[in-house]
């Protein structure tokens, strides 16, 4: 690749890295509920979980959407009814007083890896980042943005999970923090908007 190529690649990797989407808006709520550190085994799984599926999206995956159309169908239906069960999750966290005897906790490395295979915007984001940049669809290609990604995705998502651990100040009154939890969760379900009505 050329640098003005690559130079394209890393802007396309950092804005639509940066932008909310589910990931962003779930590390966010998390940062508010359980504070930096412990989103983090969260913030890597997505690194290594979206980096890994666009790896695999190029090397073939991409040709099963194209052979076979209802697996996309497939697809948006298994995201849509993840989405909505972490969206109640995120709604019904328990405020940090009570979090000792709640079962709530951050989402660990394997599960914020495995949610980027329901992820919608991961999705177009690896479809989109290989077909514009790998379109030859050669290793070296495929591995340069699938590399992109895992270099922009940890200060991206913890630019997010900052966000909400400063929120955390203002959400010391368990109302704030109810209205806040709802509110991520009323966006992250708005977030399935342009999947369902494409």
């Amino acid at each position: 690749m050329t640098y003005d190529i690559l130079f394209a690649l890393l802007t396309f990797c950092f804005v639509s890295t940066i932008t909310p989407g589910p990931n962003n808006l779930m590390v966010m709520a998390s940062g508010a509920n359980f504070g930096y550190w412990r989103t983090m085994p969260h913030m890597l799984g997505i690194a290594v979980g979206f980096s890994v599926m666009t790896l695999l999206v190029g090397l073939g995956l991409i040709r099963v959407f194209v052979a076979f159309p209802i697996t996309h169908t497939v697809l948006s239906v298994v995201s849509v009814a993840y989405l909505l069960w972490l969206a109640w999750k995120i709604a019904r966290a328990a405020p940090p007083e009570a979090r000792a005897e709640a079962a709530g906790r951050p989402l660990t490395f394997l599960q914020a890896a495995l949610f980027q295979w329901v992820n919608p915007k991961a999705w177009t984001m690896a479809l989109t980042a290989i077909t514009v940049y790998a379109a030859d669809q050669s290793l070296l290609a495929i591995t340069v943005v699938a590399a992109m990604f895992a270099l922009v995705c940890i200060p991206c998502v913890s630019v997010w999970t900052v966000l909400g651990q400063q929120m955390r100040r203002v959400l010391t009154n368990p109302a704030r923090l109810r209205v806040f939890n709802w509110t991520m969760a009323g966006l992250l379900v708005a977030s399935l908007v342009p999947l369902l009505f494409r």
